[in-house]
């Protein structure tokens, strides 16, 4: 068995599960515990080193959700294989910069926060999982399916919210769909449009726009550091509120605990339902995983979202929703008669993908990937643009906002980028009205690009915009 032996201090404030995954990572990192080593099974390390086998899991858990060892059935625990070090360092970025003057001026770099690492996808393994469907079920799929979408697929997205989310439910209670649009506007429908909408401002301009299209009433709801001011919500009469707590969009604050009770005991008190998007909910870069809102309620006020989009390909638009009781009974009684929107050869690859181990494989490695991309652009922003930027929501998700300090207003600050090949976005499009005084605020998308791509855009910028 590997020898792990750390010193845990029942005093210092930290749970010990916290204290035993900071200890494995920092060994792993060392290099003292080895790329695609077994770690001891829960029983045996809970019985080496006297700690219950709660602690023991919570800390694997932990491990498993950062990316620094992965399940695989019915084997073990073990080392994920990394390329490189995960933390990017100062030897890493003089590399990349010399590597980022080989980048023409007038290369297309876009800093997209909706477009994700396609190198890193599994296209063979794919392409395999989707011919033993067809070769399988070659009938079946051709036919209409399941109007909630394939069982097997349900079964798996609900097992892997549980283990990741702390999301509670069955598989009865999802309804698969192609993309988040598609849900909202049957939510919507499921909900009533009778009743007022609360949303984040800012927040997705398209969760916005799909709502009025169905004509519903919305109020835009101002954020404060925590994600969307309740005392606000309150004065409004809205009983409807759709929110991005694991990571607001755009700004990227994650909603603390507390604020989420508040959230949710407006909720019981209004007999209303939060819909809960949980976007980006599977990039983390600082702080400790907080339960879904789902996972803490227990009147079933809350309806949760989520997509395959980023943690996948965006192509594949397999989204879904879980439904509390009374909403998954009046979708049973009244709206069956819509058909699934989504292909039943993709909904069959992707279980397949699921049962095998492949997805949390793929998954870790993804998160990886990310970190060290994250890290890149941290240090990136650092090195080249120093005090003249404040970073906003950097401990989340596959973009940051940048507020520059120059002078330049918004329209100014994009025209100048793209004049060196530099593409990047607006922040005020995701404001209803005027986004007031915001300074001069871009965001940014690092998933799409190369770690040479993030350097060479961040050294573009600060030619573009004289910092």
């Amino acid at each position: 068995m590997i020898e792990i032996t750390p010193v845990l201090d029942n005093k210092n404030g930290k749970p010990l599960y916290i204290q035993l995954a900071n200890y494995i990572k920092q060994e792993i990192l060392s290099g003292r515990i080895k790329p695609k080593e077994k770690l001891p099974s829960k029983r045996k390390l809970s019985n080496y080193l006297g700690l219950s086998l709660n602690t023991i899991q919570s800390a694997y858990e932990q491990l498993c959700a950062e990316g620094y060892i992965e399940s695989k059935p019915r084997k073990g625990l073990f080392v994920t294989t990394f390329d490189k070090d995960i933390i990017f360092n100062q030897r890493d970025f003089e590399k990349l910069e010399s590597k980022s003057k080989q980048i023409q001026v007038n290369a297309k770099i876009d800093f997209n926060s909706g477009k994700v690492d396609l190198e890193h996808f599994p296209y063979a393994i794919w392409r395999k999982l989707t011919i033993q469907s067809l070769y399988e079920d070659q009938g079946e799929l051709f036919y209409n399916g399941n109007p909630q979408g394939e069982l097997l697929l349900r079964e798996q997205i609900a097992a892997h919210l549980f283990a990741s989310r702390g999301v509670r439910c069955s598989a009865e209670q999802i309804i698969i769909g192609a993309g988040t649009q598609v849900l909202i506007g049957l939510l919507c429908m499921l909900i009533g449009k009778e009743h007022i909408y609360a949303l984040e401002n800012p927040g997705f301009h398209r969760t916005r726009m799909t709502l009025q299209d169905m004509g519903v009433h919305t109020v835009s709801i101002p954020l404060d550091e925590d994600g969307m001011n309740i005392n606000q919500l309150k004065n409004t009469g809205a009983n409807v509120v759709y929110v991005t707590p694991s990571h607001q969009f755009p700004y990227g604050m994650i909603m603390p605990i507390s604020r989420r009770m508040d959230l949710l005991k407006w909720a019981e008190e209004k007999n209303g339902y939060i819909i809960e998007d949980d976007y980006d909910g599977e990039y983390r870069y600082k702080g400790q995983p907080i339960p879904s809102l789902q996972g803490l309620d227990t009147k079933e006020n809350v309806v949760y979202l989520g997509a395959f989009s980023k943690s996948l390909i965006p192509s594949i638009r397999i989204s879904y929703m879980i439904l509390p009781s009374s909403l998954r009974k009046k979708y049973q009684e009244h709206f069956t008669i819509y058909k699934q929107t989504v292909s039943r050869l993709h909904q069959d690859t992707l279980y397949r993908f699921m049962k095998d181990g492949l997805w949390q494989s793929h998954l870790n490695k993804m998160r990886t990937l990310y970190r060290k991309k994250h890290s890149t652009l941290m240090l990136a922003v650092k090195n080249y643009l120093g005090e003249k930027v404040n970073i906003i929501g950097e401990k989340s998700g596959l973009h940051i906002i940048l507020e520059v300090k120059n002078g330049m207003e918004e329209d100014e600050l994009i025209n100048t980028a793209m004049n060196v090949g530099v593409k990047v976005y607006p922040l005020s499009i995701y404001y209803n009205g005027s986004p007031g005084s915001l300074g001069c605020r871009i965001l940014l998308g690092f998933g799409g690009l190369s770690e040479t791509e993030i350097n060479t855009g961040i050294r573009l910028l600060k030619e573009a915009w004289k910092l």
